[in-house]
């Protein structure tokens, strides 16, 4: 870029404000979702609207994108599948009581989290609640996935017998100041992380070091092992709720 600072690109056809945005696997579509109840598809090379999917009765407050789907969830309790060629309405999640704030895809997974105070899974095939994970005292904000596979040794698998049959988790993170890992399979809380004094907004997993990170609304950033549930460490510069991580 230029000393000059000036936008590459400007995309202007929503009639409200843009709460998320998802960058397709290949990067060459960009998927928007908006206060104004729908979610557009731009392709990244020229900046056009290539897809308009309308539907939801109210604003969407995340989207998610993949290659050949877009998924969307909305304060109006459901979750949308769309095709990203036709834009055709593919699924329609219901069963949530409140608004859906997050989704995530993993693996055949689509979950879910809501301020009904629960995250939910789904088969993304037949629009089927899989399990509820319910344990939190307010609503759930965030949400990550992992195999117990990428973290633990056989050893410490052979512990956790009951839930061989599926070693996936999902870890949650709640305005009640908590993170919970639950067992996919049982919808069983495997784990509840203290030590946030603040609403927990973000969250972001290196399975590889056994490590996951959480922000908050309290400034800080904390580093849990994944697999103990110990916080191992803190970090308070901040001077203002932290929303996002990276790794």
């Amino acid at each position: 870029m230029g000393n000059s600072g000036s936008a590459v690109k400007v995309c202007t056809d929503h009639q409200g404000g843009i709460n998320w945005l998802s960058l397709s696997p290949d990067g060459q579509r960009l998927l928007t979702g908006s206060e104004d109840g729908t979610a557009r598809l731009w392709s990244t090379a020229d900046s056009q609207c290539h897809g308009h999917f309308q539907g939801h009765e109210s604003y969407i407050t995340f989207c998610h994108l993949e290659n050949e789907a877009a998924f969307t969830c909305s304060a109006d309790h459901t979750i949308r599948k769309w095709d990203v060629v036709t834009g055709q309405c593919l699924a329609i999640y219901r069963g949530h009581t409140s608004i859906v704030n997050r989704i995530l895809v993993a693996k055949d997974y689509l979950f879910s989290g809501s301020y009904d105070r629960t995250a939910r899974c789904w088969s993304m095939d037949k629009e089927k609640q899989i399990q509820e994970f319910r344990g939190h005292r307010n609503c759930v904000l965030t949400l990550a996935h992992y195999s117990s596979r990428d973290v633990l040794e056989e050893e410490e698998e052979e512990e956790e017998e009951e839930e061989k049959v599926s070693r996936d988790l999902l870890v949650t993170g709640s305005t009640d100041c908590t993170v919970k890992v639950w067992w996919v399979s049982s919808g069983r809380c495997y784990q509840t992380l203290l030590g946030h004094t603040g609403a927990v907004l973000c969250l972001i997993l290196d399975a590889p070091n056994r490590e996951l990170f959480s922000g908050s609304t309290d400034y800080t950033i904390r580093t849990w092992n994944i697999v103990t549930g110990e916080q191992l460490k803190v970090f308070k510069e901040h001077q203002g709720s932290v929303i996002c991580l990276e790794v």
